[in-house]
């Protein structure tokens, strides 16, 4: 029996899948892990003590269940956080712990300096994004500016997968997708390297050989199979960047899909048909080859409603959404704006702060968590009108580790007025890896999708007319408060 190995590297958690061809999913594992937080603004991991380590436990244990079986691993592919920098010297040696994705917000000054350089709007029409926490361009430029001995020891840079890869194969590759939210090194709109922003930017660093996610990249070297038990030899897929393998993994690969996904952050992502630049919003590569996608994100969602948790007493999940559960819609007048770590998607302010707005005595905890899940909501209608502005989604798909939540998803779908389709199958990114897998290898015809739908949300007419009340309250409360939050922030 031929087995395919999914693994992805989450912001909190690594999760791994053997899977059989027809996408029965025979055995997971999962290791928790945490990010370091050594300065404001900063979120880091250390790729090899981290990321790696999982990687070769995960894969010891669900090898060991394949051979339990008289299996073999047909094929591998890792997806993971990103876009990550991990910057590494000739023998792969991480120099310093990676460098996340735009929950880290370290280099606002190399963004506005490399926007006065080249210019939004060449940047939007090249890139197809302005640059932003998410891009990895500036991250690059603060290293150079600002750890001068580690870029000059520095020899390659990697991504979460891509390091993973380098790590089994001793291949230097990095996907399509991937590089297309490294802004502002790679042209989406030429599916290759901008040659001359990124080598003014990498400076004497190599650039990595750009795969598709389902590409074979190497196979599994004899000191990789050392530790993590995968056989020699065995091929290993390229994978990408996790929202967009959970996306693949769910079915949202033709023009008009989106997938919207629940998690510690928000993430969506919308398959388009052409080319199109939105500054507000991120234009990537697709997942196949030759396809494009719209993407945007918050950088605050289920971090918001754990910080919440910790804040008030620790309560168990199940106690505070059963009080949140009591309070009604539109939260007896509170509003939040739930930009604890700043904001991505549309505002693209690192500075950014949360706001509780209408805050009584008769407020309880449930009230603070459903107006949470209500200002995330709101968040993602303000995201929904920018697609629209582009090309309005067909079909809405809901994936993440907050469909746990009975209120989350919902009230998405009240305060948006959508419908979303959840899936049979939830299990995320390494799901998506193991489809990936077998597409590389041919072990699957590229059209196959295993997903199914489980059942659809339907939004509330009468929570809307609410939410339609109070969402002109929401939006104004950034620019009402900008200013003020900033001064705040300096002192």
């Amino acid at each position: 029996m031929d087995y395919l190995l999914g693994i992805d590297i989450g912001t909190g958690s690594t999760k791994g899948v053997l899977v059989t061809p027809d996408g029965t999913v025979v055995d997971s594992r999962a290791v928790p892990h945490q990010m370091s937080l050594p300065q404001p603004g900063w979120a880091e991991v250390d790729a090899e003590a981290t990321w790696w380590a999982e990687i070769c436990s995960i894969s010891r244990a669900l090898v060991a269940v394949a051979a339990q079986r008289e299996g073999r691993i047909a094929g591998v592919c890792v997806s993971g956080v990103g876009p990550c920098l991990v910057l590494c010297d000739s023998e792969l040696n991480p120099l310093r712990p990676a460098i996340l994705y735009g929950i880290d917000s370290r280099a606002a000054r190399e963004i506005d300096d490399l926007t006065a350089e080249f210019g939004e709007e060449a940047i939007v029409d090249r890139a197809g994004a302005r640059l932003s926490s998410q891009a990895v361009g500036p991250k690059i430029e603060w290293v150079r500016r600002n750890e001068p001995d580690v870029f000059g020891r520095a020899r390659r840079w990697y991504g979460s997968n891509s390091y993973v890869a380098a790590k089994l194969t001793g291949e230097y590759v990095l996907d399509h997708h991937t590089a297309s939210q490294c802004d502002p090194l790679y042209s989406t709109r030429e599916f290759g390297w901008n040659d001359d922003w990124a080598g003014r930017i990498c400076g004497h660093l190599e650039l990595p050989r750009l795969v598709w996610p389902s590409e074979i990249v190497g196979r599994v070297h004899a000191a990789a199979a050392a530790a993590t038990g995968i056989p020699v030899g065995t091929p290993v897929v390229a994978g990408t960047v996790d929202a967009y393998a959970e996306a693949f993994s769910v079915g949202v690969r033709h023009p008009g899909d989106l997938m919207i996904m629940y998690g510690s952050t928000m993430f969506l992502v919308q398959v388009m048909s052409e080319f199109h630049s939105d500054p507000a919003l991120w234009t990537t590569a697709g997942v196949e080859e030759g396809t494009l996608a719209l993407a945007a994100g918050t950088s605050t969602a289920g971090s918001l409603t754990q910080w919440l948790q910790s804040v008030t007493g620790g309560a168990s999940f199940e106690e505070l959404m059963a009080e949140a559960s009591t309070v009604p819609p539109g939260s007896d007048g509170l509003v939040v704006l739930p930009y604890l770590a700043g904001e991505r998607t549309p505002v693209f302010d690192a500075d950014a702060r949360g706001v509780v707005v209408g805050l009584t005595l008769r407020h309880t905890r449930g009230h603070l968590f459903r107006a949470a899940y209500e200002g995330i909501a709101f968040g993602i209608r303000q995201i929904l009108e920018r697609f629209d502005h582009v090309a309005p989604a067909r079909r809405v798909v809901a994936v993440g580790g907050g469909l746990r939540s009975p209120i989350w998803a919902q009230t998405v779908s009240d305060v948006t007025g959508r419908q979303q389709a959840i899936p049979t199958q939830a299990i995320g990114a390494s799901y998506g890896g193991a489809l990936l897998a077998g597409i590389g290898v041919g072990l699957l015809p590229p059209e196959t999708d295993w997903a199914t739908i489980d059942r659809v949300l339907e939004p509330s007419p009468a929570n809307r007319e609410l939410y339609d009340e109070i969402y002109p309250v929401w939006s104004s409360l950034y620019p009402a408060t900008r200013e003020q939050v900033h001064r705040l922030g300096g002192i």
